[in-house]
């Protein structure tokens, strides 16, 4: 009887057909869930990315048709002039030219399953024409250096090299969140894993959520839209998450210009030159064609020249053409030696990535192509670099063991929120000294601070700690100085201090849509300027800046923040939920959260709206919290919704859970799925 039971529940298993598996299907299965993620079901990994371009394209085909032609360096034709100068970026970058060498020498397993992405793509467009309009159908056939043509401009351009191309920062940087805690501080004995990834709500930042099963694959996770692999996922043994790294692995270089050419190393070197046209759709409906003429030196193609000068920029991963075979495997990996082994193609230019697993590994890696530099500190290589001297062009990249890394710590957990790699878990491991000057800069933001003080201080952690951390809205700026603030202004007599006083006491210290005094707070905060008495050092990183050493002048910046918030909103004590909304598709709700810059794990960031009101632009978008006991379980959320077409009740649909900082379970097993399917979609074999 003992043996009989113990075999019941593999039989009930096996019977019902309640694992993953796929085997034994003939047909391929989408079925998509209520909140329009697709659970993909399918005999192999060919046609499991048929239907996955399929299901991108039913989710978001304006948005990747639009993708595609900016990555094709001919958005213009389509769109417009205001597309020109990102057509002229993928010309003077030769883009396509790179995507076609990558697809040329794909291996063939992997060349096989984009080409099936790329056919799901296009039968979808066939076979749904009224979904996409007249202007997009114009894009169509997407092809697969297309695809790999996107992948390459958002990761090496837009991602990593954007800032020295126009030698800016964007106004909202892309960052994210992430932690890691093993079974030596988690209260179950499990690794758990935390995954923020903060960008724009919008364009080729968009994720898309999805869950892809075949016969030795299964996955659950998000792509950047229009691509084809997840890129922050698990699966039943592990998972990961990316945040941007503090990596310099793009350099703009200033060249000196002489008789048409330019100098390097005390001799005339001629430009190599390129004529592209372009065609450019104008207002009137016609299309005319420009050309322009690009030069390429030494260091790179070149951005700009101005007199006897000239700026070329150089960038690290342009040719790494097996990305989407690394991601593969990576989501295929079983273990730790599994995963690590995907990861030494390093075929990412960039990304930390933070990593956890069922037998409780916890890994922080500093990931990506580090150029090997004969000099110079990261400072150094920041900034402009004179570009006369062949030394100073790099042709190597750091291998995968002589970056940072930190595996299983005996702090038990692991974290980083965009900070240089050396804090990634406390006490801290890694030593900058360890390492070239140029590999990552020595710092610590107050997002990173917090992550580390809302877990060090905690012997042990559940699933709900590690969810209500994730959530966590509280200001570190004001954990940090609100106290001082608040002695300072004691027996002030000037009413427009004691009246802040005052709402500053009440304040929760959070950024709730409740939170009354998060907005003063923060308008005092972005004018404090240096008040800090004891400034931010590599000594004490978690407890610094702390201190207010002009107290008489921190009043008088509480004075007017008072005054500028009131003559804003009205009142000193507006709440963050009256100001800050949640918008999209005719969804309103009251936000929560703020800048990074406050201390703020639940990064977001605003924009002014048409009511005088501040609507969501970046920020919080996929999140997860996963634990990898032996059934792993998530809870997840993606902010803006699972699609973006016109019409769709999923554009916004997850606002409200936001607004009241709740996650949904992820729905990994099959059992779960059908449980809450909103549509069935069957793909047979011959529709391939």
């Amino acid at each position: 009887m003992k043996k009989t039971l113990t075999l019941l529940p593999a039989i009930i298993l096996l019977l019902t057909g309640s694992c993953n598996s796929g085997k034994s299907q003939q047909d391929t299965e989408i079925l998509w869930d209520n909140y329009g993620v697709p659970h993909i079901y399918a005999p192999d990994a060919a046609q499991m990315y048929y239907a996955y371009g399929k299901a991108q394209m039913h989710s978001h085909s304006n948005l990747i048709l639009k993708l595609y032609a900016q990555a094709r360096g001919k958005s213009a034709a389509f769109f417009g002039r205001d597309y020109l100068e990102s057509d002229k970026l993928i010309n003077l970058f030769r883009i396509n030219e790179k995507a076609e060498d990558c697809y040329k020498n794909m291996g063939g397993e992997y060349k096989s399953y984009l080409d099936a992405f790329v056919r799901g793509i296009n039968d979808y467009a066939s076979e749904n024409p009224g979904s996409i309009p007249d202007d997009y159908k114009k894009i169509l056939p997407v092809t697969a250096s297309d695809v790999m043509a996107h992948i390459i401009r958002v990761l090496c351009i837009e991602f990593l090299a954007m800032d020295d191309i126009y030698a800016v920062k964007r106004l909202t940087e892309a960052g994210s969140n992430a932690m890691a805690i093993s079974p030596v501080r988690s209260e179950s004995g499990n690794a758990i894993l935390v995954s923020n990834p903060h960008l724009p709500w919008s364009d080729f930042f968009t994720w898309y959520e999805a869950h892809l099963v075949s016969d030795d694959f299964i996955v659950y996770g998000v792509s950047l839209a229009g691509m084809p692999s997840v890129i922050i996922a698990f699966n039943e043994y592990l998972g990961w998450t990316h945040t941007v790294n503090t990596i310099d692995a793009s350099d703009r270089y200033e060249l000196e210009l002489k008789d048409g050419g330019y100098i390097l190393d005390d001799n005339i070197v001629q430009f190599n030159k390129k004529t592209a046209s372009i065609e450019i759709l104008e207002k009137n409906g016609s299309v005319t064609t420009e050309e322009f003429d690009f030069r390429y030196s030494e260091h790179g193609p070149v951005v700009a020249e101005k007199g006897d000068k000239a700026w070329a920029v150089r960038i690290a991963g342009l040719e790494n053409g097996r990305i989407f075979e690394q991601y593969h495997k990576m989501g295929k990996a079983k273990n730790l030696a599994e995963f690590e082994e995907a990861m030494k193609m390093l075929q990412n230019p960039m990304f930390n990535v933070v990593y956890a697993d069922r037998d409780g590994n916890i890994l922080y890696l500093f990931n990506g192509n580090v150029p090997v530099r004969k000099s110079g500190d990261f400072s150094f290589w920041n900034g402009t670099i004179n570009g006369t001297s062949s030394d100073m062009i790099w042709k190597e990249y750091h291998t995968y063991e002589s970056l940072p890394k930190v595996i299983n710590p005996a702090s038990g957990f692991l974290q980083n929120c965009n900070d240089p790699p050396w804090n990634c878990t406390w006490p801290a491991v890694l030593k900058p000294g360890d390492f070239p000057p140029y590999m990552a800069p020595v710092r610590m933001g107050l997002r990173p601070q917090r992550a580390v003080n809302l877990i060090k201080d905690h012997e042990k952690l559940s699933f709900g700690d590690m969810v209500d951390i994730k959530l966590n809205t509280g200001m570190e700026s004001a954990d940090r100085f609100l106290d001082d603030l608040l002695k300072a202004a004691e027996g002030s007599s000037d009413k427009r201090v004691t009246d802040a006083a005052a709402v500053l006491k009440k304040w929760d210290r959070k950024t709730d849509p409740g939170s009354r005094g998060a907005v003063l707070f923060a308008e005092w905060w972005d004018n404090r300027g240096n008040l800090a008495e004891i400034p931010w050092s590599n000594e004490e990183p978690v407890s610094t800046p702390r201190g207010i050493k002009d107290p008489g002048k921190a009043v008088e910046i509480l004075a007017q923040a008072a005054e500028n918030v009131i003559k804003k909103y009205g009142s000193a004590d507006v709440s963050i939920g009256e100001i800050f909304r949640l918008r999209i598709n005719g969804y309103d709700f009251p936000s929560n959260g703020g800048p990074e810059y406050y201390g703020v794990l639940r990064a977001m960031y605003y924009a002014g709206d048409s009511d005088g009101r501040m609507r969501t632009v970046a920020g919080d978008t996929y999140y997860a919290v996963t634990e990898f006991g032996r059934k792993v379980r998530s809870l997840v959320l993606l902010s803006y919704g699972n699609s973006s077409q016109p019409g769709s009740k999923h554009y916004g649909d997850q606002l409200q859970m936001m607004s009241e900082k709740k996650m949904r379970p992820a729905l990994f097993y099959r059992e779960d799925v059908e449980k809450s399917i909103e549509k069935r979609e069957v793909i047979s074999v011959g529709k391939k």
